[in-house]
């Protein structure tokens, strides 16, 4: 009996995913039929997993009695995963494309900041003044966050030999990290973070996560990296902090309202790079698979990849 497969995203994926996730479902063995939300050719009663995006049609879950799993395409799930309809498993789309670009931004940027790069590029003024920077051993480096991406970030920047730190909710052990966690283990990474990365989860207990109160214990001219969620900065706190020069620059690709408002002080801050949330894409080919092997594991009684949490939020 086929599985019934509804894609209920942004009217404009489907023709990017369809023969990308028939490829996939084809590879894991999976007999399937594959229908967009906007034409399906079963009903929601029928359906037994769904492809979903915050940007679908699809809100109510309430008819999909027989979904498996709802199989988000998005890496936050923040967006959904309160929704009172939704009773289905919900999985986060965790795809090494995804995990490989974020890498290589989160390193780009970094890199930037502690050889101080921005100074040679865009200080072309015709005056000799050579500055050497640190070895990255000498240069402490702190990860918010370490679920898949934040790991990912911290070991590639422990392999380039930044001496590295993470901090999440619940103590991780990764080689050649130090981790740490709780409210003490916040202040603690903060100390030390000359470059502070943002990759959490966006919750009620990480919004504002860097404040006024937080921004100050970390050392002077320190630089903030966020390609996490937007809602992890309280911005004001965070330009007065740029203003006064205890930060020395923040290089931001998410914020609370995108596209970014063109009157945002942060457009015209000499000391704030905003990139256009582009740190990291979902890839078509790569998320289909992951997409695949969970079908895959609902039908043969595994456990999912990547389940969201509801008690967290994440």
């Amino acid at each position: 009996m086929s599985v019934n497969i509804l894609f209920a995203a942004k009217e404009s994926d489907w023709s990017e995913y369809e023969a990308a996730l028939a490829t996939a479902l084809g590879k894991a063995g999976i007999d399937f039929n594959l229908s967009n939300s906007q034409s399906a050719d079963f009903s929601a009663a029928e359906t037994d997993y769904m492809v979903w995006s915050p940007n679908s049609v699809v809100q109510d879950f309430t008819p999909y009695t027989r979904c498996k799993a709802v199989l988000s395409l998005w890496a936050g799930v923040e967006r959904v995963i309160n929704n009172p309809t939704l009773t289905q498993p919900l999985c986060r789309m965790v795809d090494r494309g995804l995990e490989e670009g974020m890498v290589d931004w989160v390193t780009g940027h970094t890199l930037r900041h502690h050889l101080g790069m921005d100074a040679q590029i865009l200080g072309q003024n015709g005056v000799w003044a050579p500055q050497t920077p640190p070895l990255a051993r000498h240069r402490q480096v702190t990860v918010l966050g370490l679920g898949p991406l934040g790991s990912a970030c911290a070991r590639m920047l422990r392999q380039v030999g930044f001496d590295v730190a993470g901090w999440s909710r619940r103590l991780k052990d990764i080689e050649g990290i130090t981790c740490f966690s709780g409210a003490d283990g916040l202040r603690d990474a903060l100390k030390r973070s000359e470059i502070l990365v943002l990759l959490l989860p966006n919750t009620a207990q990480t919004e504002n996560i860097i404040n006024a109160e937080t921004l100050a214990l970390m050392p002077d001219a320190s630089f903030i990296i966020n390609p996490g969620r937007g809602p992890l900065i309280d911005d004001d706190a965070l330009l007065k902090a740029l203003d006064t020069g205890k930060i020395a620059h923040a290089t931001l690709d998410v914020f609370r309202v995108e596209p970014l408002p063109g009157t945002h002080p942060y457009w015209t801050h000499p000391n704030v790079t905003v990139t256009p949330h582009m740190a990291a894409e979902t890839r078509i080919d790569s998320s289909a698979e992951v997409i695949a092997e969970n079908v895959r594991r609902g039908e043969q009684g595994e456990a999912f990849l990547y389940l969201a949490d509801r008690k967290t939020g994440y």
